[in-house]
């Protein structure tokens, strides 16, 4: 099963880009002598193989997607030196602020603490979708970097509502993001590679389960949901 929105940011820029490739399964509770000789720093998930030579790092290998099979359109990244450095700016907003800075804080916080959490992503969504204004997509007319790799709000955000029962994304607070929502899983390559969603809600509600158990260890529980959306990959 695909749960790990780092490994379908990689699935999905290779479907656009037509590139054929093996998807290959990691039982990270068991790691393969291949993923840790593939990636002996990390020993994480995912990673691209082209050629015998591995490449690590969701976002890395994207970037390494757009510069090997840069003929194939359309293109991840923008021409344009500054529109690059723009897209590469926003899609580390959307990493590092949005989803482990805000998405992890709300499904591992209860009570005022997980409100103000919430209050606190839904700003940072905000200054996010600036970015989409008078545009389909981050990336214009077609999806691009950003679109890619805050692709996980799409896959993820109507499960971590329902489960914690708080409207994350609201339509008339964020419309923007709310449209652009609707268009990511419209796509043809989005529906091809999402999971099947009451498995991935088992699994979550089992994650929040122990979180909101007193006896769980809250820093143990966040490496649980961290260790979670990193499950499976892509050689």
């Amino acid at each position: 099963m695909k749960l790990s929105p780092y490994v379908l940011r990689v699935e999905w820029a290779l479907k656009l880009k037509g590139i054929e490739y093996e998807y290959v399964t990691e039982d990270l509770k068991n790691k393969s002598p291949e993923l840790l000789l593939y990636n002996p720093v990390y020993k994480a998930v995912p990673v691209l193989v082209h050629h015998g030579k591995p490449i690590p790092e969701s976002v890395v290998i994207l970037e390494y997607i757009e510069d090997a099979w840069k003929d194939l359109s359309p293109s991840i990244l923008p021409s344009d030196p500054h529109q690059r450095a723009l897209a590469r700016f926003w899609a580390k907003f959307s990493e590092e602020k949005c989803l482990h800075g805000g998405f992890v804080d709300v499904f591992s916080k209860t009570g005022d603490e997980q409100l103000e959490a919430v209050k606190e992503l839904q700003e940072r969504l905000k200054t996010l979708e600036g970015y989409l204004e008078g545009k389909k997509f981050f990336g214009g007319s077609t999806i691009g970097l950003v679109d890619i790799v805050a692709g996980w709000i799409p896959s993820w955000n109507s499960i971590m509502e329902e489960i914690v029962g708080i409207k994350i994304v609201d339509g008339e607070q964020l419309p923007l993001l709310t449209a652009w929502i609707h268009d990511i899983l419209e796509l043809d390559l989005v529906k091809e590679s999402r999971p099947p969603l009451d498995e991935v809600k088992a699994h979550m509600r089992k994650i929040r389960e122990n979180i909101v158990d007193s006896t769980l260890c809250l820093k143990k529980a966040c490496r649980m949901l961290k260790w979670f959306i990193t499950m499976d990959c892509v050689i």
